[in-house]
């Protein structure tokens, strides 16, 4: 059995319990070097085949699993972050189905909801934004299909967050700004969400390449966009006393507080 794990934005105790009881019981672990942090293979067992992904091509990860798996050993692939998210991890399941091997994806906690926590923000706030682009810079070995490049997402101005594209910052703020956004939009980089080295980075869409630059930040960050990192939102009504659904009735009595912003 070949398992697609979700390792976490880093931490190792942010990987799920399932993740972890599976790590602790694979025969072999082949895991993203680059972006999964180390400790987590501290979960496996001594006796553990461990290789790492970061010098091998497809070719050569498939060829590690399938014989294991056809042996009835226990098969970890461990992605960074939650699989479905700039995972690869699709080219690989249809190579395996070709060769009738069962698969779980064991889903992950993603950099993104990391980034958001490191930001005390919620990327969803009422009359500020109701959605959420996840995306990256178009870059050359890796193009983007035609109407979904940055300048195009951001005419929306909804919150962004944007993925492997913080060695690209002068060219991001540019379609940033191109697309719709003010040069004063909010705008953070977070780099290494919840790993012991993580930095956050507060600015502005037209700061973005600068305070890279300030920090020494060039890879391994996430961008994030949008009037969600300011101060002014509605509160919600899920929870105004003067607001009913079907497991409350509404209470006109009770004072409707404002949320207090500091």
């Amino acid at each position: 059995m070949i398992y697609f794990i979700g390792a976490g934005p880093g931490a190792a105790d942010l990987i799920t319990v399932k993740g972890k009881e599976l790590l602790e019981k694979a025969d072999l672990i082949i895991y993203a070097g680059s972006l999964v942090n180390p400790e987590l293979l501290n979960y496996a067992k001594p006796e553990c085949i461990i290789m790492d992904s970061a010098k091998m091509t497809l070719e050569e990860v498939i060829a590690a699993m399938v014989p294991a798996a056809q042996a009835g050993k226990l098969v970890v692939r461990l992605h960074t972050g939650d699989p479905s998210v700039y995972g690869a991890h699709r080219e690989q399941i249809d190579l395996l189905r070709s060769y009738n091997l069962d698969f779980e994806i064991v889903p992950g906690v993603s950099s993104f909801c990391a980034a958001a926590a490191c930001l005390d923000a919620e990327y969803t706030l009422p009359n500020v934004s109701q959605s959420v682009i996840i995306t990256r810079m178009e870059e050359g070995r890796t193009p983007v299909p035609n109407k979904q490049k940055i300048a195009d997402y951001a005419a929306h101005k909804a919150t962004m967050v944007i993925f492997l594209s913080s060695g690209m910052l002068e060219k991001l703020q540019k379609e940033l700004i191109a697309g719709g956004y003010t040069a004063d939009t909010p705008a953070a980089i977070v780099y290494k969400a919840s790993w012991p080295d993580e930095k956050v980075c507060r600015c502005t869409v037209g700061t973005l390449a600068e305070t890279a630059k300030e920090h020494n930040i060039t890879k391994t960050a996430l961008i994030t966009v949008g009037n969600f990192l300011g101060n002014i939102y509605d509160r919600s009504e899920l929870y105004n006393p003067t607001f009913a659904h079907g497991y409350r009735a509404a209470d006109p009595s009770k004072l409707d507080l404002k949320p207090e912003v500091k």
